[in-house]
């Protein structure tokens, strides 16, 4: 998660042209559901998982945006209502930005997440300039692990502009002139104006060897390669920052990302007749005159 001055620039350096999927669904039969989280419950730690399901910073411990992302516990970021989990962005007694994120990972390594697969997060957006919800993944590995590290963005909303989305892909390298190595790519996605903060929407994502797939309520919106440094599993957050370059002195206090639920599947085809049989074929009248 960087800045959108950097994300505008990396949106225009896709490394191949894509095939145009635009509103092609995504058919769930080829997937086996290995994690869904439907937030009946809380379970968000704050910097280890410690049989949680969430932790509430990313675990290389970097915080971005204009609001700290505050741990769990009475007065925090995270609460439970209506089946969703209420993320919420507010000014603490200081005047102080605080909000909240969640990773299904911790530094250790320890988390989960699936290499190959969707996906997928149903959430709501808050109204008001200066907000910057997303739904990401990144490498599922030991921080201590400098190998270069996959980020790909399946939303990541703007507040000021609340007719388009942004998705990415990013690369990050590590050490001696990494900023030579970073790249990314990706693509704005314009919706209707408003359309994203008055009812829940699905954002998935299919990662696939070749190709990277962005879903808006089940059906395709972009189409990207996929990095070539993919070599473990990705694992989801979902926070809800503020600013991103742009200016929160008129964002609304408080600010609430509502997310009903985050789901990962693994790529199982050959469960297909399993989950989704084939439906019998009526019988055909065959009698005499017909």
């Amino acid at each position: 998660m960087k800045t959108l001055a950097l994300i505008g620039t990396l949106l225009l350096s896709a490394s191949a042209a894509a095939p145009d999927v635009r509103g092609d669904p995504i058919d769930l039969c080829d997937f086996s559901l290995t994690f869904e989280d439907s937030f009946d419950e809380m379970s968000i730690s704050a910097w280890e998982l410690n049989g949680k399901r969430w932790m509430a910073h990313t675990p290389w411990s970097g915080d971005f945006g204009d609001a700290a992302f505050a741990d769990p516990g009475p007065g925090g970021p995270f609460s439970l209502r209506d089946g969703a989990l209420q993320i919420t962005a507010s000014r603490d007694k200081t005047g102080r930005w605080r909000s909240g994120l969640i990773a299904a990972a911790d530094a250790s390594g320890k988390g989960v997440g699936t290499q190959y697969g969707y996906f997928e997060a149903r959430m709501r957006f808050p109204p008001g300039p200066g907000t910057w919800p997303a739904f990401w993944l990144i490498s599922l590995k030991p921080v201590s692990d400098k190998t270069p590290k996959v980020e790909i963005d399946a939303v990541e909303y703007y507040g000021h502009d609340d007719s388009s989305y942004q998705v990415a892909w990013h690369v990050w390298f590590e050490g001696k002139d990494q900023d030579k190595f970073n790249r990314g790519g990706g693509a704005k996605v314009s919706v209707p104006a408003g359309s994203l903060l008055d009812r829940y929407h699905d954002y998935g994502v299919r990662v696939e060897p070749d190709w990277t797939t962005f879903y808006l309520d089940r059906k395709s919106v972009a189409r990207v390669p996929t990095p070539r440094e993919l070599k473990t599993p990705l694992y989801p957050l979902v926070n809800l920052a503020l600013g991103s370059g742009y200016p929160i002195d008129k964002t609304p206090d408080p600010s609430v990302l509502l997310v009903e639920y985050v789901r990962i599947y693994r790529d199982d085809p050959a469960g297909r007749s399993t989950r989704c049989p084939a439906k019998p074929q009526a019988a055909t009248d065959r009698s005499p005159g017909n």
